[in-house]
Formats: structure tokens, sequence, C-alpha cells
């Protein structure tokens, strides 16, 4: 089933540790619609503008969340979120253009490292309304994973 002009349910769908630990991540119908949307709003024009789009987490079930450490309350569950790279690209100027011509929820650049183009991976979400329009920088310090605000461009990251 095609999400969009590019993208296929199978592909936001797809897990290993789902397939290894036996877990459902088939999603509702209603949950099949917020993915198109995703893909509609992010996704496609993300791959209109730099070539192909790696996926690495799309829709995780509830259960899949909890096995891999996330919240069942994370917006993966509620099929309004997608971790992906664009291979070849620096992903803070996939972020940086995201920032500045998509409309989205919450676009996070996680553990980019400056000087280092495809370190790290782009998360971003996306819902019709109330969209918070939240930028962030998710990096680990002390062990522990850290938020910090980007107002400026992604690429300034220090």
């Amino acid at each position: 089933m095609n999400l969009s002009r590019n993208f296929s349910l199978s592909e936001l769908t797809k897990s290993d540790t789902a397939i290894r630990k036996g877990i459902n991540n088939n999603p509702s119908a209603e949950q099949v619609e917020k993915l198109k949307i995703l893909c509609e709003n992010i996704l496609q024009p993300v791959r209109d503008r730099f070539g192909r789009v790696t996926v690495t987490s799309g829709f995780r079930s509830v259960e899949l969340c909890i096995a891999v450490n996330s919240s069942a309350n994370s917006q993966h569950a509620k099929a309004e979120a997608c971790d992906f790279e664009c291979p070849g690209v620096d992903n803070a100027e996939v972020a940086d253009w995201i920032k500045n011509n998509l409309e989205y929820d919450q676009l996070i650049l996680e553990f980019y490292t400056p000087g280092e183009p495809n370190s790290g991976w782009i998360h971003c979400s996306y819902v019709p309304e109330m969209r918070r329009a939240s930028c962030l920088h998710a990096y680990r310090s002390e062990g522990k994973v850290k938020y910090k605000p980007v107002t400026g461009k992604f690429k300034d990251i220090i």
C-alpha cells in the first residue's frame, strides 16, 4: 500500500525488533491515515528536494515502543513521527531545509556531531492542527540524553 508517491506502508512499519520479538507492528486504519498525512507533509517533500530518504523508524506500536525503550506515548506510536536520513546529504542541511520550508510539529536533529555530516538522524513529526513548531538538538551529556532548543540554523550547532 502506498502512503504517498514514493513511500509505502511497509517502509513506515518495518522493524527488525518487531520481527525478532514477534511484535505486531500493524497500524490501525486511523493510524494509516495519519501516516499518509506524515508522508504527504514531511517525507515526500524531503524526497522531492533531496532524493532518496531512508526511514530508520516510522510507526511503532505501543508494545514496540516499550521494547525499544521508548515512551508508550511517543509520536511514533501515534503514527505522527518518523526518523530518517537522506544518504549523502548532511543531516543538519536537511533539518534546516525542513525548518525553513515545511510545517511540522517537532523537528529534532538527534545525536548530530558538527563536522560529521552523516552523524545522527532527523526525527520529524506532523499533526494537522496545533503544531508546536519545536526545533531541538538531542545529544548525550554525562550519559544522559539532553535536548537543546535550536533558534538559528542547525548547521550552527556547537
